[in-house]
């Protein structure tokens, strides 16, 4: 049986990205809770012995160390045979909107959300710089979504874990309502939700958390 190892940090979208992935596939892992908000990743120490890029999350498949959480979720669904593409126009749909989210999307939710939430003195028009971009790649997505259930074709794929990590966790610290901002986007979410063994991100993220300023 192959063994997985989840370096993650609870509030991290791309940790849950993995978790979930592994999750829906039906395989357990291993989490290695890591101390972000103590600064372990920009520890020289830590990058050599685990992510010479300095990042979380970081996925350990027996002797392999994986980094980066797009070509990790590609590597996965060729392992399982699931959440690809039925097709090569389907499988460079799921790289182009692969690349989008981790640019766009996740690019600019997962700091705007860590600066707004996780933060004791952002600066306000650094946010409003973010929320006004992030206003943009959603009003793309609830477009997207008034036509069809998910990112690519009519299946759930890879594409949907890669844009739906960030978008899972409490209002409260995104400060968007999307079930009354972006009517479709939510259904998509919800979609995803009733999958089998879905799970919302601190219930697969356990471990400290970082400190909440909002």
């Amino acid at each position: 049986m192959t063994t997985y190892r989840l370096h993650y940090f609870p509030e991290s979208g791309n940790s849950y990205k993995l978790a979930l992935m592994l999750t829906l596939c039906g395989q357990d892992f291993e989490p290695i809770w890591t101390d972000f908000g103590g600064g372990i990743t920009r520890m020289a120490s830590w990058r050599e012995r685990v992510n010479e890029m300095g990042e979380i999350p970081v996925l350990e498949v027996e002797s392999l160390r994986l980094t980066q959480t797009a070509p990790i979720l590609l590597r996965l669904a060729e392992r399982f045979g699931r959440f690809s593409g039925a097709n090569q126009d389907e499988a460079f749909e799921i790289l182009r909107w692969l690349f989008w989210d981790n640019h766009k999307l996740t690019g600019y939710m997962a700091t705007y959300r860590f600066l707004r939430a996780f933060t004791p003195s952002p600066d306000p028009s650094v946010l409003a710089f973010m929320r006004k971009r992030i206003d943009d790649y959603l009003s793309i997505a609830e477009r997207h979504f008034q036509s069809r259930s998910f990112v690519v074709g009519d299946q759930f794929t890879v594409a949907d874990i890669s844009m739906i990590g960030y978008l899972c966790f409490p209002p409260d610290e995104s400060g968007y309502d999307l079930a009354g901002s972006h009517p479709a986007v939510s259904a998509w979410i919800g979609r995803v939700a009733a999958l089998p063994g879905w799970r919302p991100p601190y219930d697969l993220l356990p471990g400290k958390r970082l400190q909440r300023y909002r």
